[in-house]
């Protein structure tokens, strides 16, 4: 199957609200720490936030697109963007803030103050009414795409997906499915999915995370595939649940394939670490992101 019928068939198991996700600015507040709180309107008029910090530089720059990540921490959301979890070395913001970034982050369905419905009851409701909750949140992402393009402070052409955990797989997923993305960080996520469901590790996911019918289609690895040749950093800790051996082995030799020997993917990967984050991984991070941006 050719890039583009893959990625057009792996669109459509993300189901319509992947296609048809909108999001229309309707309040901006300022902050004291030169950010702006945001308000959207997005689909059947859902009230959605999201922080915003255009970079003070003079000329448009790169553009971040930070995904948020789980950690059964429905409370914290967007606001892990500053206030850090505790997977995390410490909130990525005062890193790419003082590289010149301008930094975006969306409050994704079930998180901070989009949790009125709880996560298992979501995606259920979503799977009755012919819905994928999975590509509700990545619709939603797109539409961030399209507004931060918008921008005068952003570069059309190097806005970066980061995350880490689901954040990391929000991340190198809408990179997978929208070339708009030019570079993606994706940390603590990538594994071979087929693999984790024989392991029985594919249940430390939320129910957030389930793509019907994909792995008739193709394995994880095939599908981040698709990124290439653009540029892919993959931080992974061999004793982290979602990314132990085999899984994450099959994952780096789908992507290698992709990538080819002198491709743009590039692995950071500690024997001993489970699902953190590392100062060596996120300084190998911030790297890739200058050299990519």
């Amino acid at each position: 199957m050719s890039e583009v019928a893959m990625r057009m068939a792996v669109r459509d198991l993300l189901g319509p609200d992947f296609h048809g996700a909108s999001l229309t600015l309707v309040e901006r507040h300022d902050r004291d720490d030169g950010g702006q709180d945001l308000v959207f309107m997005g689909m059947e008029d859902e009230r959605i936030e999201a922080t915003w910090f255009p970079s003070d530089r003079p000329d448009p720059q790169p553009a971040i697109l930070y995904c948020h990540a789980h950690g059964v921490r429905y409370e914290i959301g967007r606001k892990e963007l500053t206030d850090g979890r505790p997977a995390l070395l410490s909130p990525w913001l005062p890193d790419l803030r003082a590289r010149g970034y301008s930094v975006f982050v969306l409050e994704m369905p079930c998180f901070g103050s989009r949790s009125a419905m709880a996560e298992a009851a979501l995606a259920k409701a979503r799977l009755w009414q012919g819905r994928v909750l999975f590509g509700q949140m990545l619709g939603e992402l797109r539409a961030a795409v399209h507004w931060l393009q918008d921008q005068p402070q952003v570069r059309r052409d190097k806005i970066a997906a980061l995350g880490i955990s689901m954040g990391g797989t929000l991340a190198w997923w809408l990179a997978a499915m929208d070339q708009r993305i030019s570079a993606v960080v994706a940390l603590c996520c990538l594994a071979d999915m087929g693999a984790m469901i024989e392991s029985g590790a594919h249940d430390g996911h939320g129910p957030y995370m389930t793509v019907p019918g994909l792995l008739k289609l193709a394995r994880t690895g095939q599908v981040a595939g698709l990124i290439a040749p653009r540029p892919l950093f993959v931080g992974a800790g061999l004793q982290d649940w979602s990314t132990r051996e085999p899984a994450f082995s099959i994952l780096r030799s789908d992507l290698e394939r992709a990538y080819g020997p002198e491709g743009a993917v590039r692995f950071h990967v500690e024997a001993d670490l489970g699902h953190q984050e590392t100062a060596a991984m996120r300084q190998a991070a911030l790297r890739f992101l200058e050299e990519a941006l």
